[in-house]
């Protein structure tokens, strides 16, 4: 795996990026930008865009290997229109072919934008994609991965509500394109507007949905984060994120778990999986969930020590990793939320001390718990025969 940080002369943006290739040749990337100077939106994206192009130009990337992007924004409410304006973004456009997310959490330290994407290169040119809507298909060897993003449901001010509505909508998706919640959802994110007040009507709406379908405790769940994030619609009390793959065998996935050192977390009434392991012909993914200081009764460990609880969130994330195979410096991209701004520095320097060359973004967003200082999600990427 190669991981390294690109200088882009004039342009003040922090790129890094990690490429994974196997033996089959295919090639895959991430990247993470973000600014690294005050500036307007109209500044910053325009650093953003130019940065990126002359980034995938360096790599000998074309544009059209995009699979997946999100966007983290300072107030999208107030940015959407700037961000229609420009096909570098427009989500609504469907001959963009690339999952593009959006979404308000702050980027630190002063970015009203940054950027995580996700690239897949194949020398001989059997992926294929096509958009509809909001969702993006690519067709690699048997499979067919779709992503979809930006879904919400405003017809009612219930975060209950809304959170199984737009989990049903996508069942309707789901059975449209012959798959099942139970069988081939492999990763969520929901962004929750009020996270502090509203979690406990969300998770309660969430379990209900799944055990209808027939997740509970004795089959699985989706490794998955909820976090605070508003759309630019301020009626969405939650949006959701998907990624789900059509052609899997239950025999390639495995769910991930370090009893040691993280409780299961439907102990504390919580209804995700920590982690997920997908195996394919060369190389295996591993998808961590959002992952806190907890220990294996659930419990919040280092209450108020934003130190303290990076150290104990990074263990947590190597025990999940292990289960899989892999280590910490497997991981392509680590997404960091912070709740407290002020914590940005110490962060950063921890996550750097210990990785510095991954790509990194760190967002300012409240997690599931107030006492959680930090949470981190990742991807990882391993060899496999």
């Amino acid at each position: 795996m190669k991981k390294n940080k690109i200088v882009i002369e004039n342009l003040p943006v922090d790129v890094y990026y990690s490429c994974f290739t196997g033996i089959s040749g295919v090639e895959e990337y991430h990247f993470s930008l973000t600014p690294k100077k005050y500036g307007n939106f109209v500044e910053q994206l325009e650093w953003i865009e130019k940065t990126y192009r002359k980034t995938l130009k360096l790599l000998n990337l074309d544009e059209d290997t995009g699979v997946f992007t999100r966007f983290f924004c300072s107030d999208l409410y107030n940015q959407i229109n700037y961000l229609n304006e420009t096909n570098f973004i427009n989500f609504k456009n469907t001959l963009n072919s690339v999952a593009i997310s959006l979404i308000s959490q702050p980027p630190l330290p002063h970015g009203k934008i940054s950027l995580w994407a996700y690239h897949i290169k194949d020398p001989s040119k059997r992926i294929k994609k096509e958009k509809k809507e909001n969702t993006l298909f690519v067709k690699w060897d048997n499979f067919i991965h779709t992503w979809t993003t930006g879904i919400i449901n405003t017809g009612s001010d219930s975060i209950f509500e809304q959170t199984k509505n737009i989990i049903e909508n996508y069942i309707k998706f789901l059975k449209e394109n012959n798959m099942t919640l139970l069988d081939n959802v492999i990763r969520t994110w929901f962004f929750i507007q009020n996270i502090d007040t509203d979690y406990s009507d969300f998770v309660k709406a969430r379990r209900e949905i799944y055990e209808k379908n027939g997740l509970n405790k004795d089959t699985h769940y989706i490794a998955s984060t909820g976090v605070g994030g508003s759309y630019y619609d301020l009626k969405a009390k939650v949006v959701l994120d998907v990624y789900s793959i059509y052609g899997i065998n239950k025999n390639q996935i495995k769910f991930l778990s370090a009893p040691e050192y993280l409780s299961p977390t439907y102990v504390y009434g919580v209804t995700f999986e920590r982690g997920v392991s997908i195996t394919y012909s060369d190389r295996k993914h591993i998808i961590i969930s959002g992952t806190a200081s907890i220990n294996n009764k659930g419990e919040i460990m280092h209450p108020g020590n934003v130190e303290l609880q990076i150290e104990r969130t990074l263990t947590n994330i190597e025990a999940l990793l292990k289960n899989a195979g892999a280590t910490l410096n497997d991981i392509m991209i680590f997404i960091v939320y912070v709740r407290d701004g002020s914590d940005y520095s110490i962060v950063k320097k921890k996550i750097r001390e210990k990785f510095k060359n991954t790509p990194l973004i760190l967002s300012l967003a409240s997690v599931c718990r107030p006492g959680w200082l930090v949470e981190i999600e990742g991807i990882a990427i391993i060899p496999a025969s």
